[in-house]
């Protein structure tokens, strides 16, 4: 059996490195006729086009994994059926769920693989693309940045401090900002529940103005609601904001528990921190569909039909997993659901589909 085993895993895992090479090659080829243009328009330099792009390979690679173990087991399992061996395998007494074994275990390897990819080196390696194409290349000025689960931006009249930032309402959370004087001493401060873009100026809610007159005590003054005159737009917050894509999930979590204490609604945090797990997990159903398919019939393999039938079975898991992860974003699904809800009914169709593949 142990011949066996090496002498699948080895099929796997060289179907598998074609696939993961392929998709980034695809990918990087694509990404670089979209940016060109743009990469030629702002002057950037071979140095900093190479950088991005290297950058982005780890994101490619955590993103096309899922797909790569799927077609791998398509493939392979598509080839033994064509070329008769697991008939032959069968003859000699040999199951299904034995010959798989190998197979399942290097998925369940590579679900390790791609969670420490998400937790440890996309996040770093997201964050240096972004600063290349935005700050070396788009020449835009990076003003702000997220510390101690906290955004912080130097404006042009103080320093600002938000909770959260809500690019798709044009909403700050948590506000706080610091008027200082050319000598850096602080001579107002604003605090707020949040702070909305609305015709094109900010609405603060629930809104504490301390001045701070020299030689004098604190004035404090509270007001519902008030339009303070900011000139910064919601634009000029993008660069400081830090997405769930650039955290990993230990970070993601204790950014969660932050702002939970703090009293804000976290569901959009909750979604996509459960989602970095769900997503993970996937190799292994994909790889039990990717065996069923291939072998529901003994004569039923072949490269390009298993490549089809990836492509569609990859192309359903996204379109169920996307769908999912927006209704829990917006609050219509629990976050645990809306990120598992893809991977229970694909993991239920792929124990399904196994349980009736002759043994």
């Amino acid at each position: 059996m142990m011949i066996l085993d090496r002498y699948i895993a080895k099929e796997f895992l060289r179907f598998f490195i074609f696939m993961v090479l392929c998709f980034v090659g695809l990918y990087l080829i694509i990404d670089f006729f979209e940016k060109i243009k743009m990469f030629l328009s702002c002057g950037a330099t071979t140095n900093q086009m190479v950088s991005f792009f290297l950058f982005n390979i780890p994101m490619i690679v955590s993103l096309t994994l899922p797909a790569a173990v799927l077609l791998s087991a398509l493939i392979t399992f598509g080839v033994l059926s064509k070329n008769s061996e697991i008939v032959a395998m069968k003859a000699n007494g040999i199951s299904l769920y034995r010959t798989s074994l190998p197979l399942i275990i290097l998925a369940g390897v590579i679900c390790v693989i791609a969670f420490l990819f998400s937790e440890f080196i996309t996040p770093f390696t997201n964050q240096k693309a972004d600063h290349i194409l935005k700050v070396e290349v788009q020449k835009e000025r990076k003003l702000g940045g997220f510390k101690q689960n906290q955004i912080w931006y130097r404006g042009k009249h103080g320093i600002y401090n938000f909770k959260i930032f809500h690019p798709e309402k044009l909403l700050l959370q948590g506000v706080t900002i610091n008027y200082l004087s050319q000598q850096f001493e602080i001579t107002r401060r604003v605090d707020a529940q949040s702070a909305e873009w609305k015709d094109g100026r900010w609405v603060f809610s629930d809104v504490m103005i301390t001045h701070f007159p020299e030689g004098d005590f604190p004035i404090v003054e509270r007001l519902p609601s008030a339009v303070i005159d900011l000139p910064e737009k919601p634009v000029d917050f993008m660069i400081a904001q830090k997405e769930a894509d650039k955290m990993g999930y230990l970070e993601l979590s204790k950014y969660i528990k932050k702002l939970q204490s703090d009293g804000y609604d976290t569901t959009r945090y909750r979604t996509d921190m459960h989602g970095k797990i769900a997503f993970s997990l996937v190799s292994i159903i994909l790889a039990i569909i990717g065996v069923s398919f291939s072998v529901r019939s003994e004569r039923s393999g072949g490269v390009t039909q298993s490549i089809g039938a990836g492509i569609v079975i990859g192309f359903s898991y996204w379109l169920v997993f996307a769908f999912a992860m927006s209704l829990g974003r917006s609050g219509t699904l629990s976050p645990f659901l809306a990120a598992w809800l893809a991977n229970l009914l694909f993991g239920a169709a792929s124990i399904f589909m196994f349980m009736r593949v002759r043994t």
